[in-house]
């Protein structure tokens, strides 16, 4: 291989450890302005890329190594003839491995919102000779990260080379670096656009951890974060307890999306992705224990959500249960003291204004391809319409708010039975909307609770009646007032099931589908 190395880095970490061994094999070495100085200082010879271009580097820096004498000397082939004439007589020396890393562009969008100043960190001339390597992996090796510095220079000093697996790993790790690192930018410029669904779209993701297994434990699995401001779930604090699996991400992301639709405080309990008991209260405490109650039997080994911060005498009541993961905006130290004894219950932190942005996307995987869909950030809509002859009453009309909400984060179909903001019966994830209906009546009527110690009782579903069916077995068991969507082309005969058993229906407008 050839033993000229071509170094230019912005993480500069590790880089003079492996320049010196590289020194030490008999490379000799290139760099970029700070990058030359850096080792110059560490009392290594360097060459700098201006000496062989015998150009300066203009425009502040923009333009450096765009050089034919640079380029020319990475991507040429020696075994082609014709490479080798253009190489004799522009006097180009052949580069045979490439140490460069990017501008942080990534970085400084998390803490800057500037234009003109990101555009600086927009990296062209490191891109350019990443992939100018890569491309010409059999006789360039190209080395993007630090990770790889201790490797790499031990395998050139054990076996003088790289095999050619190895070359195409570390090529295979540059197309990755600078598609990410353009998927980022590009992730930018797009909240600039008017268009929701470009005909193309990147993602940058970056993985932070490997998870214990997926969804069953022969799958493995990891977590990938977006960089976008290092928000939500995936860059969350994990604060105690064993390592998380890809099942309790997917059930902390549900109780984390559904306790925030409150602003009194709440607690979520959710099993399988869905609610099982959802309370809100002027006592923390007291809310955990509603929504316990609501469902001890589904809530045993569920995930715990919370919209405020973890108070000790809540700590405690906790610590009586077998939960996997408790999730919350913060825990003061006696809370977190108290937890200590339950070794294994996992304790994760995000703060509240940690929240996606609105402009975000959902994205769904299916075989071959991803479907993508604006998030669901309706909530309670102004556009309510009171159908039936008797109006909600003011209590009626906050349990109804209640019980709306988290029909929105129940799978579908979904029923939600609620009394005094707190959930009583929820039926989710069923074929059809009247086996909904009774799985949530059958948590009321395992816990011999009879409707006038409820009242009162109201019921959110998902999606519209499509009968009258489910509106007569609520009645039955004292519902006295429901919101659902509406749109069914027996609206009317749903309205009149309603009228003739006295109850108060209102129609949202809205659907509230999760699958």
């Amino acid at each position: 291989m050839f033993k000229t190395a071509l170094i230019s880095v912005s993480d500069k970490s590790g880089v003079t450890e492996l320049a010196q061994r590289l020194q030490e094999l008999g490379f000799s070495m290139l760099a970029t302005g700070k990058t030359a100085q850096e080792l110059t200082n560490a009392d290594l010879d360097v060459t700098t890329v201006e000496e062989i271009t015998r150009f300066p580097e203009i425009l502040g820096g923009r333009v450096k190594t765009l050089h034919p004498k640079i380029l020319g000397a990475i991507l040429a082939n020696p075994n082609d003839p014709a490479h080798r004439r253009d190489m004799e007589r522009h006097g180009i020396e052949p580069i045979g491995l490439v140490v460069v890393n990017l501008y942080p562009f990534e970085e400084m969008m998390q803490t800057h919102d500037e234009e003109e100043l990101l555009r600086e960190f927009i990296d062209i001339g490191g891109v350019s000779l990443i992939r100018s390597a890569a491309k010409n992996y059999p006789n360039v090796i190209v080395v993007t990260d630090p990770a790889d510095y201790t490797w790499v220079a031990e395998k050139l000093k054990s076996f003088g080379d790289l095999s050619l697996d190895e070359r195409r790993l570390l090529a295979y790790k540059a197309f990755e670096h600078t598609a990410c690192y353009d998927a980022t930018i590009a992730s930018y410029f797009r909240t600039f656009s008017p268009v929701t669904f470009p005909d193309e779209i990147t993602l940058h993701l970056k993985k932070t951890q490997d998870l214990r297994y997926g969804e069953n434990p022969h799958q493995k699995a990891a977590v990938y974060a977006t960089p976008k401001k290092r928000i939500g779930l995936a860059h969350a604090n994990a604060l105690q307890g064993k390592q998380l699996s890809f099942n309790n991400y997917l059930d902390l992301e549900a109780s984390w999306n559904l306790v925030r639709e409150f602003e009194d405080p709440a607690a979520v309990i959710i099993k399988h992705c869905n609610p099982c008991g959802v309370a809100v209260d002027q006592n923390l405490t007291e809310a955990f224990r509603k929504a316990y109650a609501a469902d001890s039997i589904s809530a045993y080994g569920g995930i715990v959500g919370f919209n405020r911060e973890l108070d000790p005498e809540t700590a405690k009541e906790l610590s009586q249960y077998f939960l996997e993961c408790v999730i919350a905006p913060g825990f003061d130290e006696e809370s977190l003291e108290i937890l200590k004894t339950k070794k294994n219950l996992r304790l994760l932190g995000l703060k509240l204004k940690e929240i996606i942005p609105v402009g975000d996307l959902d994205y769904r995987t299916i075989s071959g391809g991803f479907l993508i869909q604006e998030k669901n950030v309706e909530s309670w809509p102004d556009t309510l319409k009171v159908v039936t002859r008797k109006e909600p009453t003011e209590q009626e009309w906050r349990s109804l708010k209640f019980a709306w909400k988290i029909a929105k984060h129940a799978k579908s179909n979904a029923i939600i039975l609620a009394t005094n903001h707190t959930t009583v019966g929820i039926g989710s994830g069923q074929t059809s909307r009247i086996d909904a209906l009774k799985t949530a009546l059958f948590k009321i009527k395992e816990k011999k609770v009879i409707a006038k110690d409820l009242a009162p009782l109201v019921m959110a579903s998902d999606g519209f009646f499509p009968f009258g069916d489910s509106i007569i077995e609520a009645s039955q068991y004292g519902v006295t007032a429901v919101v659902q969507p509406g749109g069914s082309i027996r609206d009317e005969e749903v309205i009149q099931a309603a009228n003739e058993r006295g109850l108060a229906m209102v129609f949202t407008g809205l659907r509230h589908f999760l699958h």
